[in-house]
């Protein structure tokens, strides 16, 4: 096996990792922001209140994007396996 299959493979892992996480991750970003926007105007300084929305954020987008978050991550295994044969040369 070469340094190259071994490059490429991280290179997919890594494109995938980001593919799954980056959506979960742009939600929490975004109403962080909009609970901190909210609180400084309100001057309301409660902790549950930007942990509660961003929870309630993060498991509707993994409601809406699950079925392709899924996929993605079978069909980036599928790829690994078939391509098992190539690892043990």
């Amino acid at each position: 096996m070469t340094t190259d299959l071994y490059i490429a493979v991280a290179r997919d892992m890594f494109l995938v990792t980001l593919k799954l996480g980056g959506p979960m991750l742009a939600v929490a970003l975004v109403v962080g922001v909009a609970i901190s926007i909210l609180q400084a105007v309100t001057q309301i300084q409660e902790m549950t209140l930007t942990f509660v929305p961003k929870v309630i954020a993060i498991g509707l987008t993994v409601l809406v994007c699950g079925a392709w978050m899924l996929r993605s991550l079978v069909g980036f295994s599928e790829e690994l396996l078939r391509r098992l044969p190539e690892f043990v040369r």
